[in-house]
């Protein structure tokens, strides 16, 4: 696996070694061993969600507030989505950046988002299939959201804005300057 890092703190994307042969292919989606040797992180991931949805979904900008803040390792297993993190932790000199990239299921490249993130996606394909590993278990009360068409964020989301499938709860979602900081 190779860790690459990001122009945001602490924001990594990760590539794993891939196996392949006649039959298929074979990798390593995690390992705490190895990731815990390449990042020097010891984290603890104890919920995984999965998620399914057409083309032109989008989903987030989404976040955990303290306590209840969550780490976060994304990954696609099958089709591709544009992956947008926002670094909402209030003392980094990379406060209110975001960064972008393209996670897709023959890649099988991941990012890892640590607490103090906005997360959402865009998908790019029909059937694109999402995982995500957490380090924090959902706690309703302490969600969060920022819209994710906010022009003072100035996310290029890759396919035209009509075409998107928005939940009315992230349509209504509060603009960044109106939201919780970390």
């Amino acid at each position: 696996m190779q860790i690459i890092s990001t122009p945001i703190k602490d924001l990594i994307v990760l590539e794993p070694t891939i196996f392949g042969d006649e039959r298929g292919y074979f990798f390593e989606s995690f390992s705490e061993r190895e990731f815990r040797r390449l990042t020097g992180l010891d984290i603890h991931f104890v919920q995984d969600n999965e998620s399914c949805s057409g083309k032109g979904v989008l989903r987030g900008m989404h976040f955990q507030k303290a306590p209840h803040a969550q780490g976060k390792l994304v990954r696609v297993v099958q089709g591709a989505v544009q992956d947008v993190a926002l670094d909402l932790r209030s003392d980094s000199p990379t406060f209110g950046m975001h960064f972008s990239i393209i996670l897709d299921a023959k890649k099988k490249n991941m990012m890892y988002l640590p607490a103090g993130f906005a997360h959402g996606f865009l998908t790019l394909e029909d059937n694109t299939i999402f995982q995500y590993k957490c380090t924090g278990f959902y706690e309703p009360a302490s969600e969060g959201s920022i819209r994710w068409d906010d022009a003072d964020l100035g996310i290029e989301w890759l396919l035209p804005g009509s075409d998107y499938i928005i939940s009315a709860k992230d349509s209504a979602a509060p603009l960044f300057k109106e939201s919780y900081r970390f």
